[in-house]
């Protein structure tokens, strides 16, 4: 079984604690591109680019110029810091743990592609409507920089291999825990075509309907992963066990590969 999870905005600038098993990340050099490109966007262009303000910009900026600095990195599975990584609290994970997550885990970013937990990466910040002249290049297109492919154009013909072969060389089923938006960085049809996906969902009745609210939808798919691992399950059907904060499997509620937990 692999699981896919979505990236974070925000990162953390050190782990709290050491791994002896590291990793390089699959689409380093790439990364590294990107990271080049960024380092001369001025503060206005970061600002901009992300709809963020000048703080944000000005510590994007100095985050990039550190790509260099290769003791500036950290295993992903620890850097990212949003909801869903809080609930997975990978720091607590025990390095068995960590090792069985290697293998099947599978972290989407939109400046190193797809990563393992123990790869090693700079923090970032980075958005998949991004338009770089670096991937431009790279896809030989020939535009101004308003009409440059989006990194989700960018990683579509990159990931999407990478991802099925992983799961097929596996049991050939993926739990889909990472967010929407994250499916445009693959051919999505083709995956759904070629393997096995379980998409669990995580609503809140309010008012007598069931509603998506993100902050919570977040912290479960993070719990989630959490109980995938530390369990080591392998069966799909294992999930309906689950719990969090409340959210309970509901077989009234649930669809063919859409597991429901509502609270």
């Amino acid at each position: 079984m692999q699981i896919l999870l979505a990236c974070a905005k925000t990162m953390r600038e050190r782990a709290a604690r050491p791994v002896e098993m590291v990793s390089r990340p699959l689409f380093e050099q790439e990364a590294q591109h990107m990271a080049l490109e960024m380092v001369a966007r001025s503060v206005d262009e970061l600002c901009e680019m992300f709809h963020c303000s000048s703080k944000i910009a000005v510590e994007c900026m100095q985050r990039y110029q550190r790509f260099t600095d290769p003791s500036a990195t950290l295993p992903a599975i620890f850097g990212y810091n949003g909801q869903a990584y809080r609930s997975l609290d990978a720091l607590s994970l025990s390095d068995d743990d960590l090792h069985h997550a290697q293998h099947h885990l599978w972290i989407t970013s939109f400046l190193y592609g797809l990563l393992r937990p123990l790869d090693q990466v700079h923090p970032y910040r980075m958005e998949g409507n991004v338009r770089l002249e670096t991937t431009a290049a790279a896809m030989q297109v020939k535009a101004t920089r308003k009409m440059e492919p989006t990194l989700f154009e960018y990683w579509r013909p990159r990931l999407t291999d990478v991802l099925i072969d992983s799961v097929l060389a596996d049991d050939g089923v993926l739990v889909h825990l990472a967010t929407a938006e994250m499916e445009r960085l693959f051919d999505w049809k083709r995956v759904m075509e070629s393997v096995h996906v379980v998409q669990p969902r995580f609503l809140m009745e309010r008012r007598g309907r069931l509603t998506a609210v993100s902050v919570y939808a977040k912290s479960c798919r993070g719990a989630m992963t959490r109980y995938i691992l530390r369990n080591r399950l392998t069966d799909p059907h294992d999930l309906l066990s689950f719990s969090h904060e409340g959210f309970e499997y509901s077989a009234a509620d649930s669809m063919d590969d859409q597991p429901t937990f509502i609270v």
